[in-house]
């Protein structure tokens, strides 16, 4: 399995980067890089273990505008998973 065979594009992702959060729907795997979809900035997840199995658990979201890709470095990832919500979210919180 090479690197770039671990990431399922078309699944919902919850990114945790040196910085911060995103959430959204991976649509390309590069060497470099990942791009999201209908992307958000969590800035606060509240208690995490609870917010990987509830979307509304999140306390606070910024969505990125409509239609806009999301490109995240992938040397500034610090974990990925595919958390058990079945949308992403659709509006700021």
């Amino acid at each position: 399995m090479n690197q770039n065979e671990i990431y399922e594009v078309g699944q919902i992702y919850l990114i945790r980067t040196v910085t911060m959060y995103n959430a959204g729907r991976l649509v390309f795997v590069g060497n470099g890089e990942l791009v999201l979809e209908d992307a958000c900035w969590i800035a606060d997840t509240g208690k995490y273990s609870e917010a990987l199995l509830n979307i509304n658990a999140l306390n606070e979201i910024e969505m990125y505008p409509q239609g806009k890709k999301v490109i995240i470095g992938r040397g500034a990832i610090v974990d990925a998973v595919i958390p058990n919500w079945t949308e992403l979210p659709t509006e700021t919180k």
